[in-house]
């Protein structure tokens, strides 16, 4: 019944109905599966180590290091094919959600999600001094969040449609390395 209700999404009029259960009843099993899922999240949704202190193993490859030194995890926001279509997501380079906030309805631009995050949310990790989220270029470039250099190729997939050839010129290899490790990251988003 729960995620019949937010897949939909379903009112609990809707629910009702289809269940053939009373209002109350609803509302209530409703109400205990949230309370157990947010029970869940606490214990499941946050960085596995708060202050950050060392480096991950993906980042000391070659190909990212020293350049990406400090980089704690990337944040996307995501439109995904169910009712809750603005979904902002942390994860960190062992590919596991540190924090998600979900629901915005209609478009909401990703700072102003990030920004209503960083807000209300004390549970945000916030990275500490030195350390950043790799950020696409929806995000601003500030204290904390990396994104890619604007007005250069950035996806992987416009890299591939030019006949496969190398980036050129170190902003775009700085956008390729980026989203490289960006892209291995958030392949958890995309599996969500």
């Amino acid at each position: 019944m729960f995620l019949w209700i937010v897949g939909g999404p379903q009112s609990f009029a809707q629910a009702e109905n289809h269940f053939v259960r009373s209002l109350w009843t609803i509302h209530t099993k409703f109400k205990e599966v949230l309370l157990c899922l947010r029970k869940l999240a606490k214990d499941n949704i946050k960085p596995r180590d708060p202050t950050f202190r060392h480096e991950h193993e993906k980042i000391k490859e070659e190909r990212f290091w020293p350049h990406f030194k400090g980089a704690i995890g990337a944040i996307d926001g995501s439109h995904l094919p169910v009712s809750v279509p603005n979904v902002l997501a942390v994860c960190d380079f062992d590919m596991r959600f540190t924090f998600v906030v979900a629901g915005w309805p209609g478009c909401a631009h990703d700072t102003r999600v990030l920004n209503h995050a960083l807000a209300h949310f004390p549970s945000f990790p916030i990275p500490p001094k030195g350390k950043y989220y790799l950020v696409d270029s929806g995000y601003p470039n500030r204290t904390g969040y990396l994104a890619p250099f604007k007005g250069s190729t950035y996806h992987l997939l416009e890299f591939r449609l030019r006949c496969h050839r190398p980036p050129e010129g170190k902003y775009e290899l700085f956008n390729f390395s980026h989203s490289s490790l960006r892209n291995m990251l958030l392949s958890v988003l995309s599996g969500y």
